[in-house]
């Protein structure tokens, strides 16, 4: 992670005051946050905060963007945005929990369930997990098969009822209504059906594989 606000440095050392895991989770972070540069933040407007992992983020156009779905899958296909855009659409209004502390209200998104995407490949029985991978190659996230079939795990092309900017993950990226930010995967590649549950960037750096808002990572902010 190279980039964090000054409002996201905060909310770091806040959530180091809950116990996690048995372990503070000031001391979870506190090696990630070493060499953090800070800047200002991007999307104060819509009171999002701006987070990478590398060191320049992917800019994609619309026109070359790709979505390779493989694996345990009966035929690994590849979709254009225009491809995406075909299919059943799916609006949500939900907020948009990180679990660093902050929270963006009634965010609307827009996209197709990942459920009827991966209805389209088609899951063999084998599968019990899905791995999802980032054009920034290095974020990684996962779901069990049971979590992407919910109804609220979008794969999303539009947020705030306009086309996602680069800068929010887009052309598309994954968005997990009912867990933290970060197993909603920017700037989403590819979608691996897998055997089993396969620890994404973070996880191997202290999070917790299940996500759940106010359930998990010793927090309890439910969003209201």
């Amino acid at each position: 992670m190279r980039e964090i606000t000054r409002r996201a440095a905060v909310a770091l050392g806040l959530v180091g005051l809950t116990a996690f895991a048995g372990v503070k989770v000031k001391d979870r972070i506190a090696p990630l946050t070493e060499s953090l540069s800070e800047k200002p933040s991007l999307f104060e407007s819509d009171g999002f905060q701006y987070f990478t992992v590398v060191d320049k983020d992917p800019d994609i156009l619309p026109a070359d963007f790709s979505l390779r779905i493989e694996g345990l899958v009966n035929q690994e296909i590849t979709l254009t945005l225009a491809d995406l855009q075909k299919l059943p659409r799916t609006r949500l209004v939900r907020d948009f929990q990180c679990v660093t502390g902050w929270r963006v209200k009634n965010v609307p998104w827009e996209g197709v369930l990942l459920r009827d995407i991966l209805g389209a490949a088609g899951v063999q029985g084998s599968a019990t997990a899905l791995k999802f991978l980032s054009s920034d190659g290095a974020y990684t996230e996962s779901l069990t098969l049971e979590q992407g079939m919910r109804k609220d795990v979008l794969v999303a092309d539009a947020l705030f009822d306009k086309a996602i900017t680069s800068k929010h993950g887009g052309p598309v990226r994954l968005f997990v209504g009912p867990m933290y930010g970060y197993k909603s995967l920017k700037w989403l590649s590819a979608i691996e059906v897998t055997k089993e549950v396969e620890p994404g960037y973070w996880e191997v750096r202290g999070y917790d594989v299940d996500a759940w808002v106010g359930k998990s990572n010793g927090r309890s902010d439910v969003p209201t």
